[in-house]
């Protein structure tokens, strides 16, 4: 059911506790393709809620706590990372790993796995959101800092439904990714997106280019996972979301 959809896309995407609901899984444990695409296809608007609370985080801050663009940057950032429990983020340390020991396949997915963080988790993670924190100051020093977050947001979410479109298939047979590989409609995500976009460019055209710019990257983040690992993993899914609204925020600071 839809409802059911949704209730899956809030547990799996924040860290918001819900009661569970029917299962429905298959046998390993993952959620059937019906499922797991009703999830991404609510994850966009799950995007917009968190992006509302972090704007709202970013106005109450620079405007009511008098703290400054660049603080209140860092506190909206910091939102998102605790409404999400810091998943994508680790994902995106875990892809840094894996791609950047330039092993084959098998061995960087190994790493991937692996708890622990390496240099290249530690200084993309650190980069990213440094990009994040200043682009998100920038915009805010420009008036346009709350449609900034809220955009990124929106664009990192609809770039996990478009990773998991029918044709991208899974790195590896368990975990997140192997549940929700191919598992969206490439019609419904392009209808998400072309959504998207006009939302965002009735507000401002510069947060629609912001979110274009941001699914661009994503296009090509989740073409490298095919080629390097084989296909998408809950890793990949997290990265692709950390980056996209990187850039989004990049080119909205920018314009």
């Amino acid at each position: 059911m839809p409802w059911d959809g949704l209730r899956r896309a809030v547990t799996l995407l924040t860290a918001v506790p819900l009661p569970p609901g029917r299962s429905g899984a298959d046998a390993a444990g993952r959620p059937t393709a019906r499922q797991a695409a009703a999830v991404m296809y609510w994850a966009p608007v799950i995007g917009l809620v968190l992006g509302a609370i972090a704007a709202g985080v970013l106005e109450l801050a620079s405007r009511l706590g008098r703290s400054g663009p660049l603080l209140a940057a860092v506190l909206a950032i910091a939102a998102l990372a605790l409404l999400t429990r810091g998943l994508h983020l680790d994902g995106l340390a875990d892809l840094a790993d894996g791609l950047g020991s330039r092993r084959p396949a098998a061995a960087a997915l190994q790493i991937m796995r692996q708890s622990d963080i390496g240099p290249f988790g530690v200084v993309t993670l650190v980069l990213t959101l440094l990009i994040q924190v200043a682009a998100l100051a920038r915009a805010a020093q420009a008036g346009r800092g709350g449609g900034a977050v809220i955009a990124a947001a929106v664009a990192a979410r609809l770039a996990m439904t478009l990773a998991c479109r029918r044709g991208i298939p899974a790195a590896r047979g368990s975990g997140l990714g192997a549940g929700m590989a191919g598992s969206v409609h490439p019609l419904a995500a392009a209808a998400l997106i072309a959504a998207g976009l006009a939302g965002a460019a009735w507000a401002d055209w510069r947060l629609a280019a912001g979110m274009a710019a941001g699914l661009a990257v994503s296009l090509a983040l989740t073409a490298l996972a095919v080629r390097r690992l084989g296909g998408v993993t809950g890793d990949v899914l997290g990265a692709v979301a950390e980056l996209t609204g990187a850039a989004c925020l990049l080119v909205i600071a920018l314009s």
